[in-house]
C-alpha cells in the first residue's frame, strides 16, 4: 500500500490531537503502519529551541513536513496535528509530500477558549504569552481543504467518519465497515416487531453486515438512508 499524509490544522484547542489520535487508532485497527506527529510532542524533540516567530513557525512546519514526506515515501501513513497557522507553509508541505490530505479542524475561538484546560488562551489574553495563535498571532484558514470538521457541532466520532469516508472515496483506503447509528425510536419500534431475542440478529442482517450502534440523534440524511435500507429488505413499510 502507498503511504499518505493526513495533515490536521486549526486553532489551539480546536480538537486536532483528539481527531488525529482517533484516526491513528482506526487505521492501526485496519493493519496499517501509522505514525502520529503531534505538534506539542514534536516541539520537545524535533523542533526544540524554535520559538513562535513567523520564521520559526515556518521552520517547525518544514521539519514536520520533511518527516511526513519520508514516512509517506516508505509506505507509512503519517498523521500530523499541528496548528500550522500559515497557508504558505501548509501549501509547501502539500507540494513536498504529494499524497496529502488537509483536514481543517474548524472551531470558533470562543469555544476553543472554553476547552482550553491548560489556560493558555487566558494567559495570552492577559498579555502573559506573546505570539499566541488566535489572540495575538493570526491563523490563516485553508482555502480548499479536503475535509472540514466543525468540532463545535460535530462529535469526534462524526468527524472521524467524515475523514475516513474521504480517504475511502479518494482511494487512500480500501472501503471498510461503516458504522450506522440507529435512533432510539426506531430501535424501540423494531424490538416490538421482532422481539428482544431476535433484535440484534435481524438488525445485523437488515443492515447488510454494517455495525449498528444505538444512539441519538441521527441526521435526517442518515435516518433516510437507514430507513431506505430497511424498506428494501422488507422490514419496515
Amino acid at each position: 500500500m502507498e503511504g499518505f499524509t493526513v495533515w490536521f490544522t486549526g486553532l489551539p484547542s480546536s480538537g486536532k490531537s483528539t481527531l488525529a489520535g482517533l484516526l491513528s487508532d482506526a487505521l492501526r485497527r485496519r493493519g496499517l503502519a501509522v505514525e502520529l506527529l503531534d505538534g506539542d510532542e514534536v516541539r520537545t524533540v524535533l523542533t526544540r529551541g524554535l520559538g513562535f516567530s513567523r520564521e520559526d513557525r515556518d521552520e517547525n512546519i518544514r521539519r514536520i513536513a520533511w518527516v511526513a514526506k519520508v514516512l509517506t515515501r516508505n509506505g507509512v501513513v503519517a498523521i500530523t496535528a499541528a496548528i500550522s497557522p500559515y497557508r504558505a507553509a501548509r501549501d509547501h508541505a502539500r507540494q513536498a509530500i504529494g499524497r496529502f490530505v488537509e483536514v481543517y479542524v474548524a472551531c470558533p475561538v470562543e469555544v476553543c477558549i472554553q476547552r482550553d484546560v491548560k489556560g493558555l488562551y487566558a494567559r495570552a489574553l492577559r498579555g502573559e504569552i506573546e505570539q499566541f495563535t488566535g489572540v495575538s498571532d493570526p491563523y490563516e484558514e485553508p482555502l480548499q481543504p479536503e475535509v472540514v470538521v466543525r468540532t463545535d457541532v460535530e462529535s469526534p466520532e462524526e468527524g472521524l467518519q467524515r475523514i475516513v469516508g474521504h480517504l475511502e472515496r479518494g482511494g487512500f483506503l480500501a472501503p471498510g465497515m461503516t458504522n450506522v447509528r440507529v435512533p432510539t425510536y426506531l430501535v424501540e419500534q423494531l424490538r416490538r416487531v421482532w422481539g428482544d431475542g431476535a433484535f440484534e440478529a435481524r438488525l445485523g442482517e437488515a443492515l447488510a453486515a454494517q455495525a449498528a450502534a444505538v444512539e441519538e440523534p441521527l441526521h435526517e440524511a442518515e435516518r433516510e438512508e437507514v430507513l431506505a435500507r430497511l424498506r428494501s429488505l422488507g422490514y419496515v413499510d
